[in-house]
């Protein structure tokens, strides 16, 4: 009763001073509103970094490149080894690593290559030498068509799966299905004394099937739109001459697993390779997500720290309102005391007020910081250009946190004044002018 009570004068003296009321409430507007901004648009990029990752295979890809340099002493040093992954490799893994579920093999050109259609289209793109475990591993799905079999790889088959992207430059809105492209390339391949050398080689593949559209990939800046994806065997045998693979993408089975996955790998290429896994090295998606989480953590601590002051500033701003307030009413006290009021009656007036202005300020920040996130989202867009759309996420849990701040800013700063009316002597008040 007595809070229903407070919260009723409460309204009135509030009402009473609508202007006052909002210039003290706007600290804490704009101190919940600015980090419900700066939080949805952090957690924005977050989500679209994800999605990039996830375009790349997900937290559960470990990819295994062929190299000649390694870290040591702090610098970097060359290699003396002789071997090299190969297709057997990615058998072996598959059979002896209980952690992986799926092992798939790559030989990449991302942008190195002219591709012709037979009209005469042409445009400059990149391919991937994969097998046919490659749509699974990465969770593609076909568009058009089919993709590449376990008998396409056995055979070499002179077969090619467009990206979206390829397929429309190529030949427009026709099906591709079916129909030749030519592949024009400067592939480097061993002479009779074992030397390298490059030639120009062309190349012709029959389009057999379309994927579904990808997007671009933000950490390397290559459309896999772009590319055509061709049996790993066939690249061996047409372009590169030999039986090396430039990657082999493993995925755990979850992400959990993924140590467990990399040491299972390394044991395998041990034994495979004379006991020597340093002409690899390693990179596991799950450690950028990490990495990422924490960066997100680390900006979440900054951006409670700026508002928690933000909301600091409000709330000494509410409670100097309220002393003004209590200074004003002196009177009023004075005569509510006299008429019968408890010490505890007063309290809960001025107690209210003060939670009432935090908590309309809170709910006034979270729309307006909604609406800000929404519009510093489109903003982003325009100004980075990196992605068609930048998403503005904001988390109930962020939410629920602005309204339990703004209720415990309105009580800390609200109490002293509170008590300090509460303990007026009503013969005092009334006496004041």
């Amino acid at each position: 009763m007595r809070l229903i009570e407070g919260l009723s004068i409460g309204i009135s003296a509030i009402r009473a001073n609508k202007m006052r009321s909002l210039l003290t409430m706007l600290g804490i507007i704009i101190g919940i509103a600015s980090v419900l901004a700066m939080i949805a648009i952090g957690d924005g990029a977050k989500e679209i970094v994800i999605q990039d990752a996830q375009k790349m295979g997900g937290a559960t890809r470990i990819t295994l490149y062929q190299t000649s340099y390694k870290r040591e002493n702090n610098r970097w040093v060359r290699i003396r080894s002789n071997e090299y992954m190969e297709y057997e490799d990615v058998r072996a893994i598959e059979a002896e690593c209980p952690s992986v579920s799926t092992v798939t093999p790559r030989i990449a050109d991302w942008r190195g290559v002219l591709m012709q259609s037979p009209d005469g289209s042409e445009t400059r793109a990149g391919y991937n030498g994969v097998d046919a475990s490659y749509t699974t591993a990465m969770d593609w799905d076909v568009q058009e068509g089919r993709f590449i079999t376990d008998g396409d790889v056995e055979n070499a088959a002179r077969i090619c799966v467009l990206g979206d992207e390829l397929a429309t430059e190529l030949f427009g809105s026709e099906s591709p299905i079916g129909q030749e492209i030519k592949i024009v390339k400067r592939v480097s391949y061993r002479d009779q004394w074992g030397r390298r050398t490059r030639r120009r080689s062309t190349e012709r593949l029959t389009v057999v099937g379309t994927l579904m559209p990808r997007g671009t990939s933000l950490q390397f800046g290559w459309s896999y739109d772009n590319l055509a994806f061709i049996p790993v065997s066939t690249v061996q045998e047409r372009f590169t001459g030999d039986d090396e693979l430039g990657s082999i993408m493993v995925f755990a089975n979850n992400v959990d697993a993924v140590p467990k996955a990399i040491e299972e790998v390394k044991t395998v290429i041990r034994k495979r390779h004379r006991n020597q896994d340093d002409f690899i090295r390693i990179r596991a998606m799950r450690s950028g997500m990490a990495q990422l989480e924490k960066i997100s953590k680390m900006i979440k601590i900054a951006l409670g720290s700026i508002a928690g002051f933000s909301l600091l500033v409000g709330g000494i701003g509410i409670m100097n309102m309220m002393l003004v307030a209590v200074t004003e009413r002196t009177r009023e006290i004075g005569l509510r005391k006299a008429l019968g009021a408890k010490s505890l009656d007063i309290l809960a007036q001025f107690l209210m007020e003060a939670v009432i202005m935090c908590g309309v300020g809170g709910a006034i920040g979270i729309g307006l910081g909604i609406f800000a996130g929404e519009g510093m989202a489109m903003l982003a867009v325009k100004i980075a250009k990196i992605v068609p759309e930048w998403p503005s996420v904001i988390s109930m849990q962020w939410i629920m946190i602005s309204v339990s701040f703004s209720a415990a800013i309105g009580i800390a700063f609200g109490m002293y004044p509170a008590i300090k009316a509460s303990t007026l002597q009503p013969v005092e008040a009334l006496r004041k002018d």
